[in-house]
């Protein structure tokens, strides 16, 4: 019997501790929480955990200091970000200094298990790109994703967007993203002449599985288009993310502040 996902959360409120760890393991996810992000941080060091989930405001060490710490240490853990809505520009700036996902407060069971189970995932995409190509006992297991065209800027690892020649952006979802969930069942898109915020959910993705998944908009506009063609056939976005399963064109609103949260694809690395 395989062994359950460990998952190691912090917040400095026992209610949403308690919540987590309720939630979790419903899912056969094991959590060990703590109120300290100090105590954490230790415990990451010595234990091995599938996935960390903390919150931003916190006394003592902080969300961002949580994370830049993760990444000084070169723990490989994986880490969301919870946050209040009030904080949204805080999540945003998360995910630039390294949380893969963030999960405003309050969450309901879907949307924790949701942003959970993508982050277990993701974990695990992490994990067996590590495994040397060599070894035949596992060679049979690796995952590849295509990473997003080195033109193109990426908020996390789930959404991209692309300059285009007229000034206008035109935005997606990520290969990696697509492969933290199940197979697409739907998808729901926002009108034209809309208008989307950069770290709010801008689209919607319903999977097999039953469960439902928030796009987050890269960047702040209005909406020109949408593809259309996607709602028609939503296998373009798993067959062809980058270019013919692209979401939306928008007119930014404010691209030159919001750059600074979005990273360069062409400072990743091609597994």
């Amino acid at each position: 019997m395989s062994k359950n996902p460990t998952i190691c959360a912090i917040d400095d409120e026992q209610v949403i501790l308690d919540s987590i760890k309720k939630l979790c393991s419903a899912e056969n996810w094991d959590v060990d929480i703590t109120m300290d992000a100090a105590v954490g941080l230790d415990k990451m060091k010595t234990d091995k955990y599938n996935l960390a989930i903390c919150d931003i405001m916190m006394p003592g060490m902080d969300g961002f200091e949580f994370l830049q710490q993760v990444q000084k240490m070169k723990i490989k853990t994986p880490v969301i970000i919870t946050t209040g809505f009030s904080t949204l520009e805080n999540a945003v700036k998360s995910l630039y200094s390294g949380a893969i996902d963030f999960l405003p407060k309050p969450f309901t069971f879907e949307e924790l298990i949701s942003v959970v189970g993508r982050g277990l995932q993701y974990e695990k995409i992490q994990s067996l790109i590590d495994i040397n190509p060599m070894d035949s006992d596992t060679r049979d297991e690796q995952i590849y994703y295509i990473p997003c065209p080195p033109r193109y800027n990426r908020l996390g690892y789930s959404a991209w967007t692309f300059l285009e020649d007229d000034g206008y952006i035109k935005i997606g979802v990520t290969d990696l993203f697509l492969r933290t969930i199940d197979l697409i069942e739907e998808v729901e898109l926002m009108k034209p002449e809309e208008e989307i915020f950069q770290g709010n959910t801008c689209a919607f993705i319903k999977t097999q599985d039953g469960m439902t998944h928030n796009i987050l908009a890269p960047v702040s506009g209005r909406i020109i288009q949408r593809n259309e063609r996607i709602l028609e056939d939503f296998t373009l976005m798993e067959k062809d993310p980058y270019f013919k399963g692209w979401l939306y064109s928008v007119v930014p609103a404010n691209l030159e502040y919001e750059t600074k949260y979005l990273v360069p694809c062409s400072s990743d690395r091609n597994y």
